[in-house]
């Protein structure tokens, strides 16, 4: 691999957003994008962001990390999860993306959700969703861990030396939290803040919010 290892943090909805990051990345064929997980749910374009990452799918290499919102709707689908609680954080916002009802979900949109793995690494990086559970494997993480527990900026570096990139808390101030060995980039796009995407080679990070703004940094 050649092209940059780009991580998307929790996108939820946020059409706008998306589009505008992908302007200006320009992503090119040999780049690699890996999707934090939370694509879905909250915000007001769930339909139209899974197909911009069907689209991605296409043209470069996309790893999809499964997280919580995922395993929610997912559970709808199959009728393991509750409606209301999903209805809860976000859910309401999907049905309106699809007519009023998931049976209007093209099959291709719940391929794509079910095609997403539990973590995603390099030789430098372990890209999870939401945490990982200290001094267990990275194959026999629990989903309780990976998908719903928080960041909370005390998790030690892993044995291994590589770095977690992982999404989920929400950062109300609008800007990644690093703490030693981890990296956050869920930045709240879907209430006040903004999506991020973290070129994990350089340590540039390229945001976009609701509005369309757009703006960079580094860590």
């Amino acid at each position: 691999m050649s092209g940059r290892i780009l991580a998307l943090g929790d996108i939820h909805g946020c059409d706008t957003a998306l589009d505008t990051l992908l302007v200006q990345l320009q992503l090119a064929a040999n780049d690699c994008v890996v999707l934090l997980g939370d694509v879905v749910d909250r915000g007001p374009g769930t339909r139209q962001v899974i197909d911009r990452l069907l689209e991605l799918q296409q043209y470069c290499e996309l790893h999809f990390v499964r997280g919580n919102h995922e395993q929610m709707l997912l559970g709808v689908l199959d009728g393991t999860f509750f409606d209301t609680g999903w209805l809860m954080h976000g859910g309401q916002e999907v049905l309106d993306c699809y007519e009023g009802s998931l049976d209007n979900m093209p099959a291709e949109h719940a391929d794509f959700l079910r095609s997403a793995v539990e973590t995603y690494e390099t030789a430098t990086e372990v890209f999870v969703h939401a945490n990982l559970e200290p001094g267990v494997p990275l194959a026999e993480q629990h989903a309780k861990w990976l998908r719903w527990t928080r960041y909370t900026g005390q998790e030690l570096p892993l044995p291994t030396g590589q770095r977690v990139i992982c999404g989920h808390t929400p950062q109300s101030s609008g800007l990644p939290a690093r703490s030693r060995g981890w990296v956050c980039i869920d930045t709240f796009v879907y209430g006040t803040g903004w999506l991020t995407c973290l070129d994990v080679l350089t340590d540039e990070f390229f945001q976009a919010d609701e509005q369309g703004r757009y703006r960079t940094g580094m860590l």
